[in-house]
């Protein structure tokens, strides 16, 4: 399905190493992938070196960052993207997919348990309706990659983060214009931003990881329902 070496190429670039079992465990994830989104819409990437450069480069920049340890949450993680991929690179990683969408959670259990990956819950979930159940302030990391305006990300992913956890947004060119937008919300929900590391994806695109730290726990009035956090971000 991918070239397997031409995407172990790409990853060498900015020094991530990938070994024949983790090439060979994304090349079947893509094949997964592409068979199960015709008959269930997960990507509009389907092509080979779409799916190396826009899912699995992608996702392997953020999971090669060392603060990405411990109990992950990937928020609105919709195909599995970087929650899994991060997975099959450091597979000692507990990892919750988080996905309010019933059918690619359906998908998302399929595609672990056909690639053997185990240490992975599945939460079928809204964030900022799951962050007043158990999973509230019980996670290391939090990802969320293209879900929403980093203001309103920051509402939905903060309230998951343990104290002295991080929140990292995988966001595009925009990503410090959106760090300064988000300087408000990340004081009122505990939070605080650290840096903006940019990376430029194999197909020239640009990627700002932005990455935000937990620093006090979120007052219990957050997350507000999700009405609310769309119509007046914080």
């Amino acid at each position: 399905m991918i070239d397997k070496n031409r995407l172990q190429a790409k990853c060498s670039t900015w020094n991530i190493p990938l070994t024949g079992a983790q090439l060979d465990l994304l090349d079947r994830y893509a094949e997964l992938l592409v068979s199960y989104n015709e008959k269930v819409n997960l990507t509009a990437i389907t092509s080979p070196e779409g799916i190396e450069d826009r899912h699995f480069a992608d996702s392997m920049l953020f999971a090669a960052q060392p603060e990405v340890s411990g109990r992950l949450v990937d928020v609105g993680t919709g195909a599995g993207f970087p929650g899994i991929v991060a997975k099959i690179y450091k597979p000692d990683l507990e990892l919750t997919l988080m996905e309010p969408t019933g059918k690619r959670v359906d998908f998302l259990r399929y595609a672990c348990a056909e690639l053997g990956l185990t240490g992975v819950e599945f939460a079928k979930e809204r964030a900022e309706e799951a962050a007043r159940k158990i999973w509230r302030e019980q996670f290391d990391v939090a990802s969320a990659r293209a879900v929403a305006a980093l203001p309103v990300l920051c509402e939905y992913c903060l309230p998951l983060v343990k104290v002295g956890g991080r929140f990292i947004a995988m966001k595009g060119p925009e990503a410090d214009a959106e760090a300064k937008a988000a300087a408000n919300a990340l004081k009122k929900l505990g939070g605080q931003y650290e840096e903006t590391r940019a990376f430029t994806l194999p197909d020239g695109s640009a990627r700002g990881l932005v990455f935000c730290k937990k620093i006090s726990q979120t007052p219990t009035v957050y997350p507000r329902n999700g009405g609310k956090i769309a119509k007046k971000p914080l």
